[in-house]
């Protein structure tokens, strides 16, 4: 088959299955990205060129569409080029969040389209408003209404949707959940997968070294700002430290801002450094960054406690991984971490608005060693059962074969067509 993907960031969320459609063989792909670093054997790139932004009158949204229309057009360019070249896809796939896929309809009329839906925003009940020390003022409800035009201009488009979780999905209207199957997520559980040995052994991460019988608590996003309850954790490590002196932590995240807005000067990790102060004993907190992905594997797998923060909102794929490495996880009582974690079961979750529930949940994994044991046990069992690569991408090729109507080998087939293949 012929594949056209499209993702500003190559390969974007599409790096598994880029790998098994290459590794079945026969399958030409073609990846549409911005210009840029990177590569992957049999996949052949072709990049568009943004011009430089041009500001705009109005509030923010109204740039963002302007900027997404841009993107559009210069990926309808590139398209163009390959149909003239010869190149007609069986199936595109792509990301609905820039605006890429707006014209490929009219390059492509006949090509069914599979998009990715990630969130729709709403003014109220879920990440906006949802903590206190960042109000939100109900004259900017129409604000956020504007920043989903994006999102029903894909909904208008033919073609289907998925998204990776039930929370994601039905931040949709219901009229439009309908067209988005729930398309669960995988991992790689071969790769993240628990150590059973590294507890028990000095780790070395740089400068950084936690001896066997120190208790290492972890805490990862991307980026570290107040989505991911950095701000959050940040004020619960004087309880821990204090609750623990053998407790030594590493905080691993850039210091961009990947969703919501930064503070007044510098960076959050330097904001809440200057908050905390002499709390922060720098000789047990480590910063270090991001991580290539064999070191956060270890990483994960040396953990004694890891703490996973979220408003509600996307899901960060380093709680699948940490659920694989089978990490002792205290997470915040909030969607969507409670579609994938269960208190007492799987993990700790905690509220997540208050720094002393956080500390007291870590303190209390570090603490009663059977119930961490567990706790691990179970979230490795669950991830196995919910999270198995081969399965997701098994379920991926049925919802291609029944959109294309081409046949997908035997072994690529799902066994249900139903709507939520998860």
């Amino acid at each position: 088959m012929k594949y056209l993907f499209v993702h500003q960031n190559f390969p974007g969320q599409f790096l598994h299955l880029l790998r098994h459609l290459h590794a079945q063989g026969g399958n030409e792909i073609v990846f549409i990205s911005e210009t840029g670093h990177g590569a992957m054997p049999g996949v052949r790139r072709v990049g568009y060129r943004m011009p430089p932004a041009v500001p705009i009158g109005g509030p923010p949204p109204v740039g963002e569409i302007a900027r997404a229309t841009e993107r559009a057009a210069q990926v309808a360019r590139a398209a163009r080029a390959l149909r003239d070249l010869g190149f007609t896809p069986d199936i595109i796939i792509g990301h609905h969040g820039w605006g890429e896929l707006l014209d490929l309809g009219d390059v492509y009329p006949d090509v069914p389209m599979l998009g990715y839906f990630e969130f729709f925003y709403h003014p109220c009940g879920l990440d906006v408003g949802f903590d206190p020390e960042f109000p939100f003022s109900p004259t900017s409800a129409p604000m956020v209404r504007l920043r989903n035009t994006l999102n029903l201009q894909a909904l208008a488009l033919p073609g289907w949707g998925h998204s990776p979780t039930r929370f994601q999905r039905d931040t949709y209207p219901p009229w439009a959940r309908e067209r988005i199957t729930l398309l669960r997520e995988g991992v790689d559980l071969t790769r993240c997968r628990p150590d059973p040995q590294a507890k028990g052994r000095p780790f070395t991460l740089g400068d950084v070294h936690v001896s066997a019988d120190e208790k290492l608590v972890t805490y990862v996003a991307r980026d570290l700002e107040p989505y991911r309850g950095f701000h959050v954790f940040m004020r619960a490590l004087p309880h821990i430290l204090a609750g623990r002196p053998d407790a030594r932590v590493i905080v691993v995240g850039g210091d961009g801002v990947s969703y919501g807005t930064p503070p007044a000067h510098g960076c959050w990790r330097e904001h809440m450094l200057g908050e905390l102060g002499t709390w922060i004993d720098p000789a047990r907190v480590h910063f270090v960054g991001r991580l290539p992905y064999d070191l956060f594997c270890a990483l994960l797998q040396r953990s004694d406690a890891h703490v996973y923060l979220t408003y509600p909102f996307v899901v960060s794929w380093s709680l699948r991984e940490a659920m694989a490495c089978g990490c002792a996880i205290v997470g915040s009582d909030t969607p969507p971490v409670t579609e994938f974690l269960r208190d007492g079961k799987t993990g700790r979750l905690v509220p997540f608005l208050e720094p002393r529930r956080v500390a007291q949940g870590v303190l209390e994994l570090l603490e009663d060693r059977k119930l961490a044991r567990r706790l691990r046990t179970n979230v490795r069992a669950q991830a196995v059962r919910t999270l198995d690569m081969g399965d997701y991408m098994t379920r991926y090729m049925t919802l291609v074969a029944r959109l294309t109507g081409r046949e997908i080998r035997a072994r690529d087939m799902g066994r249900d067509m139903g709507r939520d293949m998860g």
